[in-house]
């Protein structure tokens, strides 16, 4: 899958961003990050990140830093020990059992749980005790597919415990995704629940695992946690109830060290256009950076900060930024079983604001779809607990950074803007909060001892005001170590394209002329404009500045005059939404609008008014989806779908508009 054709010219420095703000002097007074550890990390990386390595509890302290051969690292390879242990126990030992690691909210009203790390030490040990009642050892894999309850965090650091790789699988998925992890992995046990709540229904689990298993004859075991008490099928030699087994054992567990590359986790990439990759992460090194980048990148304080990540589990931003990173740290989080708008639209401000929110982290998906519901609903509410903000998963345009930085940080928060990816592991590129100024939409620039560049085809740094490919120069601590059970993929994958020289993963970025990184998203999602090669990403970036819109998403399509065509797909926000009869009006906007901030070359030849976009449940718009759509292509599987009706109205849209053409 190495990506192909020119890319080079594919990212045109075409949006310039004057708007900088400088951190606050109250802020940096007391930031955990100066500027000396830029310094620090540049002058000798392992041993800036041997230090950090440090800060963790080694049963067997490590000599050995960095072994490289490319593509293959190893971290810390003579040191071992548990990240479980790591994550609780250590907090425990010290004296701070009583703080509380998780307020956790489910999604129907009132259904709350407050969980101290000595109460997640217990759990997690009486279910370690119940795996390896059920014959889990080291190495065996374990698939976790649940709802965001706290049983799913104590199953993942009781499988870390164990030495067991835990492959976590999105509750959303469809049982066909999940015999293709599970086989992929061969997991030998599942860990899921009877159902979980989603927009104020039982959505069910269980089901989709019983169906799998059918095609998974490997799997022994299955552990089933009793969430929303819906009926489900039962088979008495393979099925048990968590509540059977864990509850009724020791509440004390001793664990074993591990070497720190012993695997901690295999988690799976999207598998909508080829096999999903199983990407592993070890653990002494994933910790450290994980641990690292959650301390510096969200100056976190742990006697009196409240986090919330956004996300979920499944995803590797749950991993890293609600499990491994923050409990390592020892800090409090706030952790969400629903959706933004269960019980109304200001779900999320009622939580800032009762728990006392300090740092949020989340998606420029959620972002967009806030601004498109009002300002009234988080003015609603006291947000002025939060201290910093972070956004994830996609770049975010400079309209929804400049509104989450008024409306919810209230002009004073600054906002991390963090670039990474499931092989990372952790953040690559953010701003350090204290100590580096932030520029709506862009992440500014690399992480302490990570090298990052980006680069022309043949590998050569471009210069400032130039975009290319963004490439990692260095072995970082959290990077994966392979594609579960394919070598030849992982090496094809990500480090062939500059012959083992550079990781690269597919993504485009630009340089400004301060030399700052802007991340464009992937490079084939390029278009080539009658010989202008536009990324999709600036394009979307001027849409979404018009002030009637709320949300775009913007795809290239065959054209016979110009060898590609702008294809927009654009949600207005509510205020703007327009009666049937204007549409032409506010096309015409949106385009002219385009034409200045960009170019006139740069203006959609369609532009398809949609209520909604495709988004899979975690909040990433399905662009292959929208390509197909405009090229009227067979639309396959949908079923990951938040709503799998949405692609269907969008195509009925598409087939129904002529074409805005001037």
């Amino acid at each position: 899958m190495t990506p192909t054709g020119d890319h080079t010219e594919a990212v045109e420095a075409l949006l310039h961003e004057e708007r900088s703000f400088a951190p606050s002097e109250a802020f940096a007074a007391h930031a955990n990050a100066t500027a000396d550890v830029y310094k620090a990390a540049a002058a000798d990386p392992e041993a800036w990140w041997a230090l950090q390595a440090r800060t963790l509890e080694w049963a067997t302290p490590f000599e050995e830093v960095l072994a490289w051969d490319s593509p293959h690292a190893t971290w810390f390879a003579d040191g071992t020990l548990n990240a479980s242990v790591n994550c609780v126990d250590r907090h425990v030992a010290a004296g701070r059992g009583g703080k509380v690691a998780f307020h956790w909210v489910g999604e129907p009203e009132g259904d709350t749980a407050t969980i101290t790390y000595a109460d997640l030490l217990e759990r997690v040990s009486r279910a370690a005790n119940a795996l390896e009642e059920l014959g889990v050892k080291p190495l065996d894999r374990v698939a976790i597919y649940m709802p965001m309850i706290p049983e799913a965090v104590v199953a993942m650091l009781a499988c870390a415990r164990l030495g067991a790789p835990h492959s976590v699988i999105f509750g959303g998925f469809s049982a066909d995704a999940l015999v293709d992890r599970i086989t992929d992995a061969d997991c030998r046990f599942v860990i899921t629940a009877d159902g979980g709540y989603r927009r104020g229904s039982a959505a069910a689990l269980k089901a989709q695992v019983d169906e799998a298993m059918a095609s998974c004859p490997g799997v022994e075991r299955v552990l089933v946690v009793q969430r929303t008490g819906q009926e489900v099928a039962w088979d008495d030699a393979r099925d048990v109830w968590w509540h059977d087994i864990v509850d009724r054992q020791a509440p004390v567990h001793e664990p074993a060290a591990f070497p720190a590359e012993h695997p901690l986790y295999v988690m799976y990439t999207s598998g909508t256009t080829a096999k999903p990759k199983g990407i592993f992460h070890t653990t002494g090194g994933y910790l450290t950076h994980t641990s690292t980048t959650h301390r510096l990148v969200f100056d976190i304080k742990p006697e009196t900060d409240v986090c919330w990540t956004s996300a979920d589990i499944g995803w590797v931003t749950g991993h890293s930024y609600i499990v491994y990173g923050p409990l390592t740290n020892g800090v409090t989080q706030v952790m969400y079983e629903g959706t933004p708008d269960a019980g109304g639209k200001d779900r999320w401000w009622r939580i800032v604001e009762e728990y006392g929110v300090t740092i949020l982290y989340t998606a420029p998906t959620a972002i967009r779809t806030f601004m498109k519901w009002g300002d009234e609903f988080p003015a609603s509410h006291d947000l002025s607990s939060l201290r910093l903000l972070g956004s994830v998963g996609e770049p975010i345009n400079p309209e929804a950074w400049m509104w989450y930085r008024k409306h919810i940080g209230g002009g004073r928060c600054p906002i991390v803007d963090t670039w990474w990816q499931t092989e990372t592991g952790g953040i690559m590129i953010s701003p350090l909060p204290g100590v580096t100024a932030t520029k709506p939409g862009a992440a500014m620039v690399p992480f302490p001892g990570i090298s990052a560049e980006v680069v022309d085809n043949d590998g050569d740094p471009v210069p400032d005001g130039h975009g290319g490919l963004l490439v990692i120069t260095r072995p970082w601590p959290g990077m994966l170590r392979g594609i579960w059970g394919d070598e030849e993929r992982y090496r094809d994958t990500y480090w062939s394209r500059f012959d083992g020289r550079y990781y690269f993963a597919g993504d485009g970025a630009k340089r400004d002329e301060d030399g700052d990184l802007w991340l464009l998203g992937r490079v084939d999602d390029v278009m080539n404009i009658s010989g202008h090669r536009l990324s999709t990403a600036e394009v979307e970036h001027a849409l979404v500045g018009h002030p009637a819109v709320a949300e775009a998403a913007v795809v290239g399509a065959s054209d016979d005059t110009t060898g590609q065509a702008i294809v927009a797909f654009v949600t207005l926000k509510v205020a703007d939404e327009v009666a049937d009869g204007d549409d032409a009006e506010i096309v015409a906007s949106i385009r002219a609008h385009v034409a200045e901030v960009i170019s006139p070359i740069a203006k959609p030849r369609q532009i398809i008014l949609t209520p909604d976009l495709p988004k899979t449940r975690s909040g990433k718009i399905m662009r292959r989806l929208l390509r197909d759509v405009a090229e009227h292509r067979d639309l396959g599987d949908v079923t990951t779908l938040t709503d799998p009706t949405v692609v269907n109205m969008i195509d009925g849209l598409m087939a129904a508009h002529a074409s805005d053409d001037d």
